[in-house]
């Protein structure tokens, strides 16, 4: 089968590799769609944090945000898996450990991690094996395109229920990328009032269009009461402005990271009685976010701004963006596709 290979940073090639077989538990899935992340990106370039800490090495073949449906399964899996649309988590815990008994394998320690962590084969190819367990099935309301969103949206929804507001309460999200837009969403979804921070008008505009209540740079942003910030965005001085931002008393959550380390003061927090929560994976959040998506209430397909195909990838990792692709800031990739 044809599948996307790093060979190193800023080197890559779409190799013919032997098919993934599915061992005892596992699952071969045929891949549908996968979405190009932020940090796909950062194993591209080599600047990816498991790459310096050893949980990462070349050759490797990424991919994290995907579905697809099962053709083959492996022994102690059910048969009636086989024909049926999937995505599935990207954290796949040891199964021992007292987290992972916890329903917290997303932070168990000797986790793998999809197309990321501990030499697991991503799914930027045309069939990828996985776990049964981590599998979710995709009703038929969930195309291909949202189900493939299904890995950010967990993401996105989980800063959204961390920020603990009610319906008609104001959220401002700091960084108009695929997560803050998708947290944007969830959020409208449940009647707040949503805010977004940005810097390019670009992105404010795709911000605006779906239904951002406002969308601003930090030249412009109004002085009104946040009840909760999400920052979303990879500066290294969001978190301390969200600190700033935010009302007495509330909260504020921490999806994105960025390439330095970020410096908050925690005299900030604590003089306004401030939460700050980090959130590091979709795990928990998979389940709720097909049932938005199959629902009608979040559509994420107007993020996806092309679909592209594996010979494509590595431009994208290099920064190059596709011509006459849509506003939106994700980029699809159908391995089953080829470059004309």
């Amino acid at each position: 089968m044809r599948a996307f290979v790093l060979t190193g940073p800023g080197r890559w090639t779409v190799a013919d590799v032997e098919p993934p077989r599915a061992e005892p538990g596992h699952v071969v899935v045929d891949i549908a769609r996968v979405g190009v992340c932020g940090t796909d990106s950062e194993l591209f370039s080599g600047e990816m944090e498991y790459l310096r800490e050893g949980l990462a090495s070349y050759p490797l073949r990424p991919g994290h945000e995907w579905c697809g449906t099962v053709s083959v399964v492996g022994e102690g899996v059910d048969p009636s898996w086989v024909g049926r649309r999937t995505t599935g988590d990207t954290m796949i815990g040891c199964g021992r450990c007292h987290r992972c008994r916890n329903s917290r394998q997303h932070v168990c320690e000797h986790r793998h991690e999809i197309g990321l962590r501990r030499g697991f084969d991503g799914a930027l190819a045309e069939q990828m094996a996985v776990p049964a367990s981590a599998l979710l099935a995709l009703p038929d309301s969930v195309d291909d395109t949202a189900g493939a969103m299904v890995e950010p949206g967990g993401n996105a929804l989980r800063a959204v229920l961390a920020a603990e507001l009610s319906p008609g309460e104001r959220l401002l999200v700091i960084g108009p990328g695929t997560i803050g837009l998708l947290a944007t969403l969830f959020a409208l979804a449940r009647g707040c009032e949503v805010h977004v921070l940005g810097t390019t008008s670009a992105s404010l505009e795709v911000a605006s269009s779906h239904g951002a209540h406002g969308a601003w740079t930090a030249d412009d942003l109004p002085d009104l009461r946040w009840d909760a910030v999400i920052d979303a965005s990879t500066g290294a001085g969001s978190p301390a402005l969200a600190a700033e931002l935010v009302d007495a008393g509330r909260r504020i959550v921490l999806i994105g990271l960025s390439d330095t380390a970020s410096r908050l003061d925690t005299r900030a927090l604590v003089m306004k009685d401030v939460q700050a929560v980090g959130v590091l994976s979709a795990s928990p959040g998979l389940a709720g976010t097909i049932e938005l998506y199959a629902s009608g209430a979040v559509d994420p397909r107007g993020l996806v701004a092309a679909t592209l195909t594996l010979d494509d990838v590595g431009d994208v990792l290099g920064g190059t963006r596709p011509a006459g692709p849509g506003p939106g800031p994700k980029i699809h990739v159908d391995p089953a596709r080829h470059s004309k």
